[in-house]
């Protein structure tokens, strides 16, 4: 069998490659001056696959790390390989049925088989990562909405209990027909495992499979769905967001354009290959162009052995550019050099939340490396803007619009949504989009009509301004907007603020419910290992640093470690509800106080739902005041603007 396809005439498309450097507006619209339909002519991610596999099988594309140890010994995977791979999974697909309308979930780490399962599935079907965190009632959600045939599951549970997961999928997904059991890499070779009836060895069986066709004879078109990817996971019911083959393409080659990366590069993809940043900009956009993309153990960058060897990693494999999100950056900020060589790497950036200023002055006064921003969502492929290598911007500015897109900045209406008023550059407003990238909306319908305005932009939710060289600057979310009687709080202002304290290694700042204002601002930190400051301190050092009044914390809270989402991104939502919490707590002590009761008939203050509070008040040791105990919290909690209950247990 060979190891690519057949040979193609000389004219056909190759490699994504870089037309010439973009360090301006200018050259982004230079591009635009040839029609896209010449520009980029490749209509699915396999046809893509096909090209780079004739342009450099024989150069490695994907490059598993066993352990955090830079003297282990990796696996390497060439173009060729992965080709041959990619041909097997979907060929194994299409003999169990899978159809271009029918769903492969994935339940994964980092690991190679990953890319066969994304590629392979896109290549058969319609291919759908799941985020192994989520429960069982989320995945089963997720897979019954998608229809899900086949289910491709690592064979161990020392990756989030995944196959435990797996298995009790299986009965509860009615679509489903099979799973395909993925053997971790240090499983000893022809293992005996019994496997019961609807499973299959995912190796074995592919290996069965021709290596060089898709014996289906699939002509993917550029508006076949190729994935559904779940948005809105951590928080009330998943979305399932569908791209297609298109608008994956373009995300690649629009990366490439703006990044210029070649055949030459290598780089270390740390993102959870769940997440849409994992899958195209940081994936399929690497291996477009042929770069070498190393994995970082199944782990990836929640493997603390990888996080401490992170720089001498760099210094072993000479990636050429730096990619995290900024909580993983500041967690590197704490890793020392120890005489690691950072030379090769060229390009640092970031995305899915907003750079904050002092971290990106510590990792340039530490590395001598500028953090370069993009900002990217599901509902555009990954990518939405992107600060090209050369262009330096202050934190906050993440780049360009993307070739062939269009971008506009409009008013809030009286919701906090987009209203049809564009505001002037360098005036505040919401981020909207048209992009070749746009996903093809959400299976419900309804959810689809909520994403866009009445006109048909995507309106993203994000806030943020131009500058006067045509680059997008961030300053948060609307849904983060801190809305003090009536004002619109910022929180990047606060955050900012906070963050330059030397001792300051995370913070955030949410609204906390307050009965007459409807929000007042509060702030939360982690510090720095080893650093040693009050929270009064922290309070006084952040009301300097901001100079609107209504905007100055009410409080600072050290905590000992920041709620995050699966990818690395600040969770607010646990922090409004810890907000929440201490306010109710307050008011608890308040009353309390009021009637003469001690500690012992204290009720319990915990955090219900999202944001909501629960008081539990023990009737037995609240004793005769058990009834004006739950009267008078009622009253007073009733006055916050979120939910609450009281209940005597």
């Amino acid at each position: 069998m060979s190891a690519v396809p057949p040979a193609a005439p000389a004219t056909a498309p190759q490699a994504f490659t870089a037309e010439f450097p973009i360090r301006s507006l200018d050259d982004v619209r230079r591009l635009e001056e040839t029609p896209l339909e010449k520009a980029l002519t490749v209509r699915s991610t396999y046809e893509l696959f096909c090209n780079v596999a004739r342009a450099h099988g024989d150069r490695p594309a994907l490059t598993f790390l066993r352990t955090g140890d830079p003297e282990d010994e990796p696996i390497r995977w060439t173009y060729a390989e992965l080709l041959r791979g990619i041909h097997q999974t979907a060929n194994l697909l299409h003999t169990l049925g899978v159809g271009p309308q029918d769903a492969v979930a994935v339940l994964l780490p980092g690991c190679l088989d990953y890319h066969l399962a994304l590629w392979g599935g896109e290549a058969a079907g319609i291919v759908q990562p799941l985020n192994p965190l989520l429960t069982d009632e989320k995945l089963v959600s997720l897979m019954r909405a998608a229809g899900a045939k086949v289910l491709i599951a690592y064979g161990s549970d020392d990756e989030s209990g995944m196959w435990s997961k797996a298995m009790r999928l299986r009965s509860q997904v009615p679509t489903l027909t099979m799973v395909l059991r993925v053997a971790p890499h240090d499983e000893p070779a022809d293992p005996v495992i019994d496997l019961p009836e609807g499973v299959g060895d995912f190796s074995s069986l592919r290996a069965q499979q021709p290596d060089d066709r898709l014996v289906s004879g699939r002509d993917i078109a550029p508006e076949d769905i190729a994935a559904y990817f779940h948005t809105g996971g951590t928080t009330g019911a998943p979305k399932l967001a569908r791209h297609s083959h298109g608008a994956q393409v373009f995300t690649a080659w629009a990366c490439v354009q703006l990044t210029g990366v070649t055949h030459t590069d290598v780089t270390i993809n740390g993102y959870p290959l769940f997440h849409v940043a994992g899958v195209l900009p940081a994936s399929l956009a690497s291996l477009s162009a042929g770069v070498e993309s190393i994995i970082p153990t199944t782990s990836l960058l929640r493997n603390k052995t990888v996080l401490a060897n992170y720089w001498r990693l760099v210094d072993k494999y000479r990636p050429t550019s730096l990619s995290a999100v900024p909580t993983v950056l500041a967690a590197l900020a704490n890793v020392p050099l120890n005489g690691a060589d950072l030379s090769s790497i060229r390009y640092c950036r970031t995305g899915a939340a907003v750079l904050a200023p002092e971290l990106a002055a510590r990792f340039k006064r530490l590395f001598g490396l500028h953090v370069h921003e993009s900002l990217g969502m599901t509902e555009m492929a990954g990518i939405s803007t992107i600060t090209p290598p050369g262009v330096e911007g202050q934190a906050g500015c993440v780049g360009f619009r993307l070739p062939y897109s269009q971008m506009r900045i409009v008013a809030l209406d009286d919701q906090g949504g987009a209203s049809d008023r564009d505001v002037a550059p360098g005036e505040h407003g919401m981020v909207l989009f048209k992009s070749p990238n746009l996903f093809s909306g959400f299976l419900d319908p309804a959810d689809t009509a909520k994403a866009f305005t009445g006109d048909g932009w995507l309106a993203t939710g994000d806030l943020g301004w131009l500058d006067d060289q045509g680059r997008l600057n961030l300053t948060g979310r609307s849904k983060d907007l801190i809305i003090r009687s009536g004002h619109n709080i910022d929180p990047k202002t606060i955050e900012d603020a906070l963050g330059a304290h030397p001792a300051v290694q995370l913070c955030a700042a949410v609204g906390a419910p307050d009965a007459y204002a409807g929000e007042l601002p509060v702030a939360y930190a982690t510090l720095v290992p080893g650093a040693q400051v009050t929270e009064a301190e922290l309070l006084a050092f952040t009301s300097a640093g901001v100079d609107e009044a209504p905007a100055r914390p009410k409080s600072v809270t050290i905590i000992e470690h920041m709620p995050m989402t699966n990818v690395g991104k600040i969770y607010k939502p646990e922090l409004r509800g810890l907000a929440g919490q201490q306010v109710a707590s307050a008011l608890v002590d308040v009353v309390c106080t009021g009637l003469g009761l001690g500690a012992m008939a204290r009720p319990t203050v915990r955090i219900e739902g999202e944001t909501g509070v629960a008081v539990l008040i023990d009737a037995s040791a609240a004793a005769a005041h058990a009834d004006a105990l739950q009267a008078q919290l009622q009253e007073a909690l009733g006055r916050l603007p979120i939910k609450t209950r009281v209940a005597l247990v």
